[in-house]
């Protein structure tokens, strides 16, 4: 099974996430119809502590199991990338067995410790077997990832939210009528149904279109197991303190912000209503365009690795600057949009316009949002997972301390929640990209990444406003009025740039290329 290129792996993703995007966006505004905004808060109440189980679970195995496997392949050694696979596979089905029965075992407790609502107890119960799921698939998953095969971890994927999405509303309306927490189970269930699917299809992958090993093959001495466990842990254990102290803090947003709402005079109720507003639809709004980011991280772990371990560090530098440059040409716009725009796209998407106002605080800080997420990949494809970690201990430890404050305060409430996690995401993204530049010397060409983009946003918002308005004031539909000017706008974003020199000759024949 050949190697993809590059930019040809990180599209299958981008089109994969793409369509989970797309498909994600319309779930979650069914959903949120469905269920109202307080059975998607008791819903994201959970959902952190259920990817942290899942954190815990995993271990960082998929991402080092990746990095590792790349190297072996690079090195011509398939035996030594199966039998990196089969360790890490073997850690995940008992960590994964052994983490269930045990939050099966303290539930209770975690009901009457952790959760803010008592709702929520059936929703948690219903998502642990995800947890074993998620687990082997994701080992699967590393493996692909590893060979930068990316066809297959897209299909399971777009297969997963699909089956997601048809359960989860299925179950929701079934169980509707018994009350919104029991709504909130039958997403519950849907969830676990798409990751079961996306399971078996990256399975029948594995089994049809894994690397034979053929005699012919040069065989490589066997790696002893404490030197093998080394190499994984050495990875995986930087991989997974990110992702535990990341899951852990969104977890204690979860927990911290409906509380720190009561403190502020709303109800019990009121908070669930207003914390699941803010996380079904501002944030599931700002994580719309980490489509690209994401599938560029993706495909940057192996990509960087692979080059690293042929010494070719102009190729680092020339990989991290394309994949920064187009995480800022695609951050900026996104957040012109929905600064501009916020109220009027989450009244006419959701019913809930009041959201869009902290959808315009959270939109300052969307393109550090977007850059972390790339900026993270790259230093992941560097084997210092370890910088990424320290970084968003910085700034995750900034944003607690912010909510906790400013979200008690009766004349900021979310909002000051907002504006936190909006400066949280440019203080890890500008400490990422510090990292990044000590360890390959990479130069960002200011003019051309940042001030150029900048201008073009400047006059996207101005098109914007005055379609809007000449819209507005010639009656045309809400709906129609607000796709009209963004498609004006992106139109003369993207024409000013390609003006302007901000996307030249090469990008667009990289563009014809892919």
């Amino acid at each position: 099974m050949a190697k993809q290129p590059f930019i040809y792996g990180a599209l299958f993703l981008l089109l994969a996430a793409a369509f989970n995007r797309v498909l994600g966006f319309i779930y979650q505004i069914l959903m949120i119809r469905l269920i109202l905004p307080e059975g998607i808060g008791l819903f994201a109440m959970v959902y952190p502590v259920y990817v942290l189980i899942i954190v815990l679970a995993t271990a960082g195995i998929p991402v080092a199991m990746a990095k590792l496997v790349a190297e072996e392949m690079a090195a011509n050694n398939p035996r030594g990338a199966y039998r990196i696979f089969f360790t890490c596979f073997v850690f995940l089905i008992l960590s994964s067995i052994l983490l269930s029965a045990l939050c099966l075992l303290y539930a209770p407790f975690l009901l009457a410790y952790v959760f803010p609502n008592p709702k929520v107890y059936y929703i948690f119960l219903s998502l642990l077997p995800g947890v074993i799921i998620v687990a082997l698939c994701s080992a699967i998953r590393g493996f692909f990832q590893g060979l930068q095969q990316m066809k297959p971890i897209a299909a399971s994927q777009s297969l997963e939210q699909l089956v997601r999405v048809i359960s989860g509303l299925f179950f929701a309306r079934l169980l509707l009528p018994r009350g919104v927490e029991y709504a909130a189970i039958g997403a519950s269930l849907g969830v676990v149904i798409g990751e079961l699917s996306g399971f078996i299809l990256i399975t029948i992958y594995y089994f049809k279109c894994r690397p034979r090993l053929l005699d012919c093959m040069p065989v490589c001495p066997a790696e002893r197991p404490g030197r093998l466990g080394a190499r994984i842990s050495n990875l995986a254990v930087p991989v997974t303190l990110t992702r535990l102290i990341s899951t852990l803090f969104l977890t204690l947003d979860a927990i911290l912000i409906p509380q720190r709402l009561q403190v502020s005079g709303v109800s019990l109720a009121g908070a669930t209503a207003l914390y699941g507003q803010f996380v079904g639809i501002a944030q599931s709004l700002l994580f719309m365009p980490g489509i690209i980011t994401i599938s560029l991280a993706t495909a940057l772990v192996p990509a960087i690795s692979d080059a690293i371990s042929a010494n070719k560090f102009y190729l680092v530098r020339a990989r991290c600057e394309t994949a920064i440059r187009i995480t800022i040409l695609v951050g900026i716009p996104f957040a012109i949009i929905f600064i501009l725009l916020g109220n009027k796209i989450c009244g006419y998407i959701f019913g809930y316009p009041e959201a869009g106002d902290s959808l315009r605080i959270l939109a300052l800080g969307g393109p550090f949002l977007y850059l972390q997420q790339t900026t993270t990949g790259i230093l992941h494809g560097m084997g210092r997972a370890d910088l990424p970690f320290k970084n968003l201990l910085i700034a995750s430890a900034f944003k607690l301390c912010g909510i906790f404050y400013l979200t008690g305060r009766p004349h900021l409430g979310i909002y000051g929640a907002a504006a936190v996690i909006a400066v949280s995401f440019a203080v890890m993204a500008v400490l990422n990209l510090i990292d990044i530049r000590n360890r390959t010397g990479l130069k960002i060409d200011l003019g051309q990444a940042v001030f150029k983009p900048l201008t073009a946003a400047a006059a996207m918002s101005a098109t914007i406003i005055f379609s809007y308005n000449t819209l507005y004031i010639h009656a045309v539909p809400e709906g129609l009025a607000v796709i009209s000017s963004i498609a004006a706008g992106f139109l003369g974003y993207m024409l000013l740039l390609i003006i302007s020199g901000g996307v030249n000759k090469k990008d667009l024949l990289s563009l014809k290329n892919i």
